[in-house]
């Protein structure tokens, strides 16, 4: 009995913290949710944002005193963009956190390892030259095939090279990732001129696209390969320490990295269809996270995907304000701030 009470105290601290970072968190995000439908080139007053999306949700419960302009500014335009950078932050996020886990690097990334680049070059297949041939859905299927061919092209390269250390896994992706945009920049060169003007925002990365209808894709992508992650935290957390661990644990791990390399290159390509190039989100946000909570998945990946969240929402909301009324790249953004922190953890995790 004395024993169990002093689990329980033991415990309890780490579940106090837990609920505190989550309570926290989620008070962040709707605050920055609001922020980033508030703000950029029309300013929209707070209790007019919450006041046009409580209407929204319940017909007559607010008396509308906004203009109808300024609903749509709010509602068709900023709402799903919104949306979409938590969705999109959320999955690069814990991406990133899976692929640190099976490769056991700090420096995987959906973006270093080429998955994004291979999201782009599918999209851009699509968009040039393949014709919409699924409607609608042909973009973000094209790109989950050209972000699930670029991981199997690092892996057999990996394997090629006799890189298939931990360390040196990041170094194949970086190739991959630079032999794939040069297919893209081919596959832009030959298509028509007057399209290639469109090709601009995978390159870079944007959320200007963002429509209600199309949200529901990278919605169900991300709760339902999340939720595969999150419910193999364990094995996760069991590849953290190594193959020869693992594998006396029972979890197969050839077939579970490969297993969480598709997924994470579905959820990269599905993103990247909508909002196109983003990178070092999955780089950065895991090693935040981490530091917060600890090494253990169960909570790494919730807080990795609220933290991702919260993050693109800002750099949203920078990317559209700094040179308001034009909005900059979000990549362009990402890229800075994942630049320097990606010099940062060479210097505290050099190869």
């Amino acid at each position: 009995m004395d024993q169990a009470d002093r689990q329980i105290t033991t415990l309890s601290p780490h579940k106090a913290r837990l609920r505190l970072t989550f309570g926290l968190g989620f008070v962040a995000l709707f605050l920055s949710l609001s922020v980033a439908v508030s703000v950029g080139a029309v300013s929209v007053p707070l209790p007019t944002v919450w006041g046009i999306l409580a209407n929204k949700i319940a017909p007559g419960l607010v008396t509308a005193d906004w203009s109808a302009g300024r609903e749509a500014i709010v509602w068709d335009i900023r709402f799903p963009r919104a949306i979409l950078a938590c969705l999109v932050g959320a999955g690069l996020a814990i991406v990133g956190a899976s692929l640190q886990a099976v490769t056991r690097n700090p420096l995987a990334d959906p973006h270093l390892l080429g998955i994004s680049a291979g999201g782009a070059f599918g999209a851009i297949l699509a968009l040039l030259h393949t014709g919409l041939f699924i409607g609608l859905l042909t973009v973000p299927f094209m790109a989950f095939i050209g972000a699930l061919g670029a991981t199997l092209i690092v892996l057999g390269v990996s394997q090629f090279a006799s890189a298939t250390s931990a360390d040196r896994l990041v170094l194949a992706g970086v190739a991959v990732s630079f032999i794939v945009m040069s297919g893209a920049n081919v596959l832009i060169f030959l298509g028509d001129p007057r399209a290639v003007h469109t090709v601009v925002f995978w390159m870079l990365g944007g959320l200007g696209l963002a429509q209600w209808s199309q949200l529901i894709y990278p919605l169900v992508i991300l709760l339902a390969c999340g939720a595969y992650l999150w419910a193999n935290a364990s094995n996760l957390n069991a590849m953290t320490v190594g193959d020869e661990t693992a594998s006396t644990l029972g979890i197969p791990v050839g077939r579970f990295r490969l297993t969480v390399f598709v997924v994470g290159a579905m959820i990269t390509g599905v993103m990247v269809a909508f909002s196109g190039i983003i990178g070092f989100v999955g780089l950065m946000i895991p090693h935040i996270v981490r530091l917060i909570v600890g090494g253990d998945y169960r909570r790494v990946l919730p807080v990795s995907a609220l933290c991702g969240a919260i993050f693109l929402l800002w750099a949203d909301i920078f990317a559209r304000t700094v040179m308001a009324p034009d909005d900059i790249p979000i990549g362009i953004v990402t890229g800075l701030i994942g630049g320097v922190f990606f010099v940062w953890l060479l210097r505290r995790n050099p190869i």
